[in-house]
């Protein structure tokens, strides 16, 4: 297939039905070679489109009708370079300045030439990289492409589809959001769900989440097994035989915040399970749990947070053995008891109730690190949801089975072209480029920033963190600026939301608990004095707009006391203020008694008022610790994710050599 890389991936005679890359097809995307750079070509189309863009506008209707069926035609012949790729991006600047109102910058512009080159353009957040990608999304479609639009979570899906549909519409294109499919289909009808997806899926663009896309891949690979290209078509010609698959194929995926889905969201393997009844093991994993509660911290076991797991000393074994004397059975193998009670003592001392899940309608529901959104439809596995819901006294779920798994690296890997965009990705390009053959271009800001970044300030501990922090929000509320404080965990949030009650200050909580008000809280959270404390959820992709007191008043001020795993969540945070060339502030406040991830190996000098003189330090030594720590951290977890990459490659391959499909 690399001889016929230099084309448009599109469903047919010449891709198959269903294109996607070979299992043992590696290399990097096809690339033409230039003599100059990738920022002069992407500018030089950039240029050209504000050209067609005025030429488009001055024609009328017929003219547009003859034109734009004439430049599809010639998209789909020549590719998507040259004189047609600055044609059509012009043609969609023009329905963006009349539809949506919105008249694309230079910089947009420039952004969306760099996706459809199948590069990662790193934009500034506060940029517009929405329409950005909806630029690039519509050029692509227009030359035949089924696009895949994929965004942080199912609200943004819907809120993008939603937003562009008349740049789409203008130019004859359909567009969808995965999740209105999720919203209005039978859960308890497979067959009229499936149907829901599949029509989602013949529209020109789709919007969802990555999740949605890689478990639909997977459900494709199930129904295609035993099953030849030749009989697939056979039977969709002849209306009869194998179901259809949902999707198209793996043509073009677009990636909104691409370091998030491509890095931070693949270090967990996504594994398609089905429910079977198991009343042994329920049992079984009760007993564990019972078990791990009648041993104690320090004599018995140790607990490492960080990783989240147990260990057992040497007097643990033995208490543990005549623990389970009584019980016979599979309790009676050492090994095996060991493993089920140190799963059950993680459960039980090392997963927190509103920091990694949530109890919600009884059921267990799991909180996603990087975005602290639910996570629906995931569960731990190995019997730790099952241990979970035990702790909290809730009827567990069904025991499930594997039926498919992947990860999001080998899926992503699979789509013919790959082009993403983020404000983060320079700090992850040589990762980007040896996993993904994905080139970064950074894109140049359209005004100059004016985010006072205010130096960083350490406290002892997290309570005297917390009432300092009451104390700032206030003045801050005070003086007519918007406040936007992040914090670790649902937990965290609704700890501070209690002391901000006590002192009577006004202010709205975004975390998991309150995901169903997302859309109204973030729409006030820009208002002149209004508090607004979130976890996670308020960082990639929030817009918080400003109105005119917040604006005068000084901006958006981010107070951040989360402790991230990687700078790149810090910038993303920090990155709600001051966008679009607004005005805005933001600092970073921490405690020596954090001992996450990203804790620092060694204590920091604090900078906390009231703390001596003697202690004051500049803010590139408070934050040294913090770095360091981010580093080891982020180190680490490219190690685990090239560990997943190569276990699921091994047994991709193995599958494939069993006559499994592809």
């Amino acid at each position: 297939m690399h001889e016929l890389a230099h084309l448009l991936p599109l469903p047919g005679p010449v891709w198959g039905s269903y294109p996607m890359r070979p299992v043992d097809d590696l290399a990097p995307p096809w690339r033409r070679q230039r003599l100059r750079s990738a920022l002069a070509t992407c500018r030089q189309a950039a240029h050209g489109a504000l050209a067609h863009a005025e030429a488009w506008q001055r024609l009328d209707r017929p003219a547009r009708v003859a034109a734009l069926h004439a430049l599809r035609a010639t998209l789909r012949r020549d590719g998507l370079h040259g004189a047609p790729l600055a044609q059509a991006l012009g043609l969609a600047c023009a329905c963006a300045t009349e539809l949506l109102g919105q008249t694309p910058r230079a910089s947009q512009r420039l952004a969306a030439a760099a996706l459809l080159d199948n590069r990662m353009a790193e934009m500034a957040t506060g940029e517009g990289k929405t329409l950005a990608i909806a630029l690039a999304a519509a050029v692509a479609a227009l030359a035949g492409v089924p696009v895949h639009v994929v965004t942080a979570n199912e609200y943004l899906a819907a809120r993008d589809a939603a937003q562009m549909a008349p740049l789409f519409g203008a130019l004859g294109l359909r567009a969808a959001a995965l999740s209105l499919c999720d919203a209005g289909a039978d859960a308890d009808a497979d067959a009229d769900a499936d149907a829901a997806r599949r029509a989602v899926y013949r529209h020109d663009i789709v919007y969802a989440t990555a999740k949605e896309l890689a478990f639909d891949f997977l459900r494709d690979r199930q129904a295609m097994a035993g099953t030849r290209e030749l009989e697939r078509i056979a039977a969709t010609v002849g209306g009869q035989g194998p179901v259809s698959p949902l999707m198209r194929g793996l043509c073009m995926a677009l990636l909104d915040e691409a370091d998030s889905i491509l890095l931070d969201e693949a270090e967990v393997p996504l594994i398609l399970s089905r429910s079977v009844p198991h009343a042994a093991r329920r049992a079984f994993l009760w007993q564990a749990l019972a078990l791990a509660r009648q041993l104690a911290a320090g004599p018995d076991f140790l607990l490492h947070e960080a990783d989240r797991a147990a260990t057992l000393t040497a007097a643990g074994e033995l208490r543990l053995a005549l623990l389970a004397k009584p019980l016979g059975g599979p309790w009676q193998r050492p090994r095996y008891r060991r493993e089920a009670v140190l799963m059950a003592l993680a459960g039980l001392h090392a997963y927190h109730r509103n920091t990694h899940y949530v109890v919600r309608d009884g059921a267990i529901e799991l909180l996603d690190e990087v975005t602290g959104r639910v996570a629906p439809g995931r569960v731990w596995s190995r019997g730790l949801h099952t241990v979970v819901a035990l702790k909290e006294g809730l009827s567990p779920a069904p025991e499930t089975e594997t039926v498919a798994q992947t990860t999001f690296q080998r899926f992503f890997q699979r789509y013919w072209r790959l082009c993403g965009i983020s404000g983060t990705l320079r700090d992850a390009r040589r990762e980007l480029g040896s996993v993904y053959g994905a080139r970064v271009l950074t894109i140049p800001l359209h005004l100059p920033g004016r985010r006072l970044d205010l130096p960083p300030r350490r406290f002892g501990t997290a309570q005297a963190m917390f009432d300092a922090m009451v104390g700032r929000i206030g003045a801050l509320s005070a003086a007519g600026r918007p406040v936007l404080v992040g914090t670790d965990s649902v937990a965290d949030s609704e700890r501070l939301s209690q002391l901000l009650h006590a002192r009577g200050i006004t202010h709205r909580v975004l975390n998991a608990l309150h995901d169903a008000d997302e859309a109204a809280i973030i729409s006030e959270a820009g208002c002149g004095g209004r508090v607004t404390v979130a976890t996670r959820m308020a960082g990639r992709g929030t817009d918080i707009a400003l109105d005119a007191a917040a604006h005068a008043a000084g901006g958006l001020h981010v107070l951040s006391c989360q402790h991230n795993a990687s700078r790149r969540l810090d910038r993303q945070l920090a990155g709600r203020a001051a966008r679009h060339g607004d005005p805005g502030s933001a600092e970073v406040w921490s405690f020596d008694g954090y001992s996450g991830p990203a804790a620092a190996p060694l204590l920091c000098a604090r900078c906390a008022d009231g703390d001596p003189p003697a202690l004051r330090v500049p803010g590139w030594i408070a934050l040294a610790p913090r770095r360091w720590a981010q580093w080891r951290e982020e180190s680490r977890r490219a190690v685990l994710r090239h560990i997943l990459l190569e276990q699921d490659l091994f047994w991709e391959r193995r599958l494939a050599f069993a006559g499994a499909p592809a």
